[in-house]
């Protein structure tokens, strides 16, 4: 047997185990595979480069080098942790994208390029784009509203900023 399962007559000894799904064996395939990604504010060499974490490791990205391409994604918010920044307390990690997949690839913006998307999605609101500031809302916003845990087919990023793909 391999490490790791549970054996039928395990299963069956247990009534919570039986029919609570989180119990029930699952293969490598049935399990999604789940990438975070989030911008890092900490200090040090990694600060304000785009985090990426996986199953395979962490790796980390200057928003100007390259632009993120995540499917079948969640925003994900911790609200307590926001609300306390959002209050005056001290920045913590509170806020990340979970992706089922990501394609990392070299920009193809200029720095001007990158500047005009920012100032067009915050002044027009001609394309859609998220924005995640606790310090003025303590949530994922979209046009102002709040859009925590919500899901996308596909966002991408120019520089720091995240944007909805529009099918």
């Amino acid at each position: 047997m391999k490490s790791g399962t549970v054996k039928l007559s395990e299963i069956t000894k247990h009534p919570t185990m039986r029919m609570d799904p989180k119990y029930w064996l699952k293969t490598e395939s049935e399990i999604p595979l789940r990438i975070k990604v989030r911008f890092n504010l900490g200090r040090g060499k990694n600060y304000m480069k785009w985090k990426i974490q996986s199953r395979s490791g962490v790796e980390y990205h200057l928003p100007e080098d390259i632009d993120l391409i995540m499917k079948n994604c969640q925003l994900k918010n911790n609200r307590k942790v926001a609300e306390k920044i959002f209050n005056g307390e001290n920045k913590d990690v509170c806020a990340w994208i979970l992706c089922e997949s990501i394609t990392i690839r070299e920009s193809v913006y200029s720095e001007k390029e990158r500047e005009f998307f920012s100032s067009l999605s915050a002044i027009s609101g001609e394309i859609d784009a998220l924005r995640y500031n606790p310090r003025k809302n303590p949530f994922w916003t979209l046009n102002g509203d709040c859009v925590d845990n919500n899901s996308y087919k596909e966002l991408y990023t120019i520089g720091k900023n995240i944007f909805i793909q529009k099918f």
